[in-house]
């Protein structure tokens, strides 16, 4: 059985529900094409809808100069297109269209296409498009969602403890409780601030930017935290009432109910849950998922809580009543995340051909641990409640047989017969907590629920990851609708050269036309270091296909006089190349160095 729920539970999405980013699926025009006129509109269609920024298109023309354009705006008001103005007259040769859009998962998505208008050009522009944000504000941002994930367990899964399973040392929970509440206000509160930069690609310094974030406050990210924050104050009500008191009236445990599934929706409203396919059934699966883990892993830091505290005996209750409700969370984590699983996945080669797919995998591994921790704390916490009732069961019987022997044996002040119930003198609450942390089953069950608290953060951390990475549907559909390629461009690469004496570096520029199997013209400049041209006595050029053992091909380039030329290389299989420069400057100089190159089918 257990087997059975681990081969089933390995399929959970994560905490962030799986769907997919937004993929290009078409441009207009498309990547690579030579038109005869100039186009006046560029239009990008996705798989999903996008938010667009105000840098959502940048155009350079070959030699790197940007063009001024109109205001990125949805096409035929369709949430999964974007479209920009060009100027008129655009020039003759090649234009690089780099673009950023946030698709509706929150996640930005970014990457560049080129153009041609009469004929191609090799063009110097250079356009990074990756990575999709800057490091440092995407870090702080990560961080900020893990700090998200964790405060939400330990509030809402203490919470729940302390109502369900009604622990006598209810007290000991007080400070976990408030420090999962103002983690997350505090990590809501740099999800807001980071917002756009995160967006935009900008360092974290932009976050002092307040035109972007007022943006910020218009888009559904920005609103959903903002409710996320609404939600705080009244939780925190909700928090003082439940310290105060022990019992709890239906219409109370309702509107805390309500509040618990209110903070889950904030995540199901920005996580992959709101795009894609069966939006509405994905949200619910995703609220149910991240409560049912935040009710499982902030219950065992409860638990772990109470179990480590020397000041108060152990409640069997307790454990036995969490025990049914660890049961209950895992059935629930068990079918929202075969759910999520089959909504990113969609095939099975998917495990193995996507980074979405390998990252489940790792999870399950964690799983798999998580699950043989919760049998271990299962069965010491049978023994602990059949030593429980044992216990009970041997006082009540102690109490049996004193009551006979106390009765009359002391009368009241005046010798009225008046009877007055003496037992044995009560034990110390330090001394039962001390007996009870020398018990072995405490000592068995603290550990083992240790280690389930240990690998639950793993398995938390990694279904974070997961919510941020795209998933096996998406990554099929987007290879599926790929923008099909029109004839290529020239592509233009640096190799950097230095044969180790003085003044014998600089570089050689290499153009390929059109950088596709088949016929290629080759064209080489030597620059020196003053980074004018050089010239060489000999230049070589080889390419080496390593995944098909194919090569090496010779260039055969020709000294043209201030550059060096060919028109007979045959490259007949697409992939990724090994290109080889042998450059000497003299009679006993000379040095070969390497740089990859794709060539395109």
């Amino acid at each position: 059985m257990l087997l059975a729920t681990v081969l089933v539970l390995f399929l959970l999405g994560g905490a962030g529900s799986a769907s997919a980013h937004a993929a290009l699926r078409d441009t207009d025009p498309k990547d690579g094409t030579v038109l005869k006129s100039a186009p006046r509109e560029l239009t990008l269609t996705f798989t999903e809808s996008v938010g667009l920024l105000d840098d959502s298109f940048r155009v350079l023309t070959a030699d790197g100069r940007r063009l001024e354009t109109g205001e990125a705006r949805h096409a035929d008001d369709r949430s999964d297109t974007a479209r920009v103005t060009l100027p008129e007259h655009l020039d003759e040769g090649t234009y690089v269209v780099a673009w950023r859009v946030v698709s509706a998962d929150s996640h930005p998505v970014a990457g560049a296409f080129t153009f041609s208008v009469g004929k191609a050009s090799p063009t110097t522009a250079m356009v990074d498009t990756g990575p999709d944000e800057d490091p440092a504000t995407a870090g702080l941002y990560k961080i900020a969602r893990y700090l998200a994930y964790l405060a939400a367990a330990l509030l809402i899964g203490t919470a729940v403890f302390v109502t369900v399973c009604r622990p006598r040392a209810a007290g000991l929970l007080r400070r976990p409780l408030w420090a999962g509440w103002w983690t997350l206000l505090a990590a809501t509160l740099a999800l807001l601030v980071l917002r756009a930069p995160y967006e935009s690609g900008a360092g974290p310094a932009a976050a002092f930017d307040a035109s972007s974030f007022a943006h910020t406050l218009t888009t559904r990210p920005g609103a959903v935290l903002l409710a996320r924050l609404a939600l705080l104050p009244v939780v925190a009500l909700f928090l003082v009432r439940l310290l105060r008191h022990t019992s709890w009236s239906r219409a109370r445990l309702t509107a805390g109910a309500a509040l618990t599934v209110g903070l889950a929706l904030t995540w199901a409203a920005a996580e992959h849950a709101s795009a894609g396919i069966q939006v509405p059934v994905a949200m619910t699966s995703s609220a149910l998922h991240v409560l049912a883990m935040a009710v499982w892993l902030g219950g065992l830091t409860a638990l772990l809580t109470t179990l480590y505290s020397r000041s108060s005996a152990i409640d069997a209750d307790s454990v036995t009543r969490f025990s049914r409700l660890a049961f209950t969370s895992v059935t629930v984590l068990v079918i929202t995340g075969v759910y999520q699983s089959w909504r990113g996945l969609g095939t099975w080669n998917a495990f193995t051909d996507t980074s979405y797919g390998r990252l489940l995998v790792v999870k399950l591994a964690a799983v798999v641990l998580l699950l043989g921790a919760a049998g271990v704390s299962r069965r010491w916490t049978g023994r602990l409640a059949a030593s429980a009732a044992t216990t009970e069961a041997e006082a009540e019987a102690v109490v049996r047989e004193r009551v006979p022997e106390t009765v009359g044996a002391h009368s009241g002040p005046e010798g009225d017969g008046s009877a007055s119930l003496s037992l044995s003198a009560p034990v110390a609450p330090s001394d039962a907590a001390a007996a009870d942390d020398n018990d072995p089953r405490r000592r068995g069950l603290r550990r083992s629920v240790l280690a389930e608290v240990g690998v639950g953060v793993a398995v938390l951390v990694i279904s974070t990851v997961l919510s941020g990475t795209l998933p096996g549907r998406a990554a099929a559909e987007a290879e599926q609708s790929a923008p099909a390629a029109g004839p290529a461009v020239a592509s233009v690469s640096t190799i950097p050269f230095d044969v180790g004496t003085p003044g014998g570096y600089g570089k050689v520029q290499i153009t390929l036309d059109p950088g596709r199997i088949g016929d290629n013209s080759v064209e080489a400049v030597v620059y020196g270091p003053d980074g004018g041209l050089s010239s060489v006595p000999e230049l070589r050029l080889s390419f080496v296909l390593p995944a098909q053992d194919l090569g090496p091909i010779d260039a055969k380039l020709t000294d043209q006089g201030g550059y060096w030329a060919s028109n007979s290389l045959n490259l007949p299989i697409a992939g990724d190349w090994t290109m080889k420069a042998t450059v000497r400057i003299s009679e006993i100089d000379q040095v070969t160095e390497s740089k990859k190159v794709r060539i395109t089918g």
